[in-house]
């Protein structure tokens, strides 16, 4: 058996395609991650304004319950704008 094995050296082409495939995959998935924080971030920024408008009630359960009412007032949050 012949130990010495012989792999044929990558064309040059192929490490630059490899590359550039990587680079597309990697911005794909930067892209698709900066979208999906910058979506969500608004609903969260509604549960804030809501906190801060309910931080006068002294119970959990009464702050919630404020907090619920003041998103359903004043929170019209659209699922799909376009």
């Amino acid at each position: 058996m012949n130990a010495n094995l012989n792999f044929d050296h990558p064309r040059p082409s192929h490490t630059v395609a490899a590359a550039a495939l990587a680079t597309v995959i990697a911005l794909s998935l930067f892209w698709a991650v900066a979208t999906l924080f910058q979506s969500r971030g608004e609903p969260f920024a509604e549960l804030a304004a809501a906190e801060r408008a309910c931080a006068t009630y002294d119970y959990q359960s009464d702050r919630e319950a404020c907090m619920k009412r003041w998103v359903a007032e004043n929170g019209q949050t659209s699922v799909a704008r376009r």
